[in-house]
């Protein structure tokens, strides 16, 4: 294990970790350099337990005896740094002490995510990357089989999206579609009933749509991006609309997180 103690947040050595707060520059540097951040000591298990490459550690001198052995497992350096260092570092109160800067591994086809599935969510185009990480957890704990994410979708291995998922993004399969205009289709090609999610005309409640399918019926939820719901198209292209019924108190839907995690457990409720 190499350990290397760094006091100067501009070494290169430590380029990955550059300000972590400017998405843009996340988003150039991970593209680049086809790496994630993984934050705390049980996502860094998690992407280590998943068979992720660790590029790099960084942790603060208060952690740096909390992954000895996952360090100690891999060639990959570990930097530690004070917490100063860190937060200087990194942009932000580095407050679990530990990071860890991983290679991306290719993700899969999507006939290979959808081979085995039989319950899949579908997102096209959140752009919240908390939100993203929230759904992959509630459909991680709630029995789906995979997500399917539509081109413009937030990257699930953005920092954010890691923490909020628990290191769930890391075990759940997802892909995503190469087509949004066609992509609906091929996921029908393949045998999914598609539950569109809107409180729009001609939606149905999701538990009365659920108990109509058999309990072998392969289902993909779809769930649009925050604010404005599903696209015209996606809405037209889906077997069904269906939604979450409201009491009466001037609440007509919930955010989009919430419903997936209601979704997923109806979804699993059917299975």
């Amino acid at each position: 294990m190499d350990v290397i103690r760094v006091s100067d947040p501009t070494d290169p050595r430590l380029a990955d970790y550059t300000r972590l707060r400017d998405v843009n520059l996340r988003r150039h540097l991970e593209a680049e350099h086809g790496l994630f951040m993984a934050e705390g000591d049980k996502v860094i298990r998690r992407a280590a337990t998943a068979g992720y490459t660790p590029r790099s550690f960084l942790l603060t001198e208060r952690r740096a005896a909390a992954l000895d052995d996952v360090v100690a497992a891999t060639e990959a350096p570990l930097y530690v740094v004070s917490e100063e260092t860190a937060e200087r570092l990194v942009g932000f109160d580095l407050h679990r002490g530990a990071l860890a800067a991983y290679h991306r591994k290719p993700l899969p086809t999507l006939s290979e995510v959808l081979a085995e599935a039989r319950a899949i969510v579908v997102l096209e185009d959140l752009v919240d990357h908390t939100n993203v990480g929230a759904i992959f957890r509630s459909a991680a704990g709630l029995g789906v089989d995979a997500v399917v994410l539509a081109p413009r979708c937030a990257d699930p291995l953005y920092r954010r999206s890691v923490k909020v998922s628990m290191g769930a993004v890391f075990t759940l399969p997802h892909t995503r579609l190469d087509d949004w205009y066609g992509g609906l289709d091929t996921l029908r090609e393949h045998g999914f009933e598609l539950m569109a999610l809107t409180p729009g005309e001609g939606s149905v409640p999701l538990r009365e749509a659920m108990d109509r399918l058999g309990a072998d019926t392969k289902v993909g939820l779809l769930l649009g991006t925050e604010g404005d719901g599903l696209s015209a198209r996606w809405l037209e292209r889906a077997t069904a609309r269906v939604h979450i019924p409201m009491a009466e108190r001037d609440v007509d839907s919930l955010n989009v997180t919430a419903a997936a995690a209601v979704a997923c457990y109806e979804l699993g409720r059917t299975r």
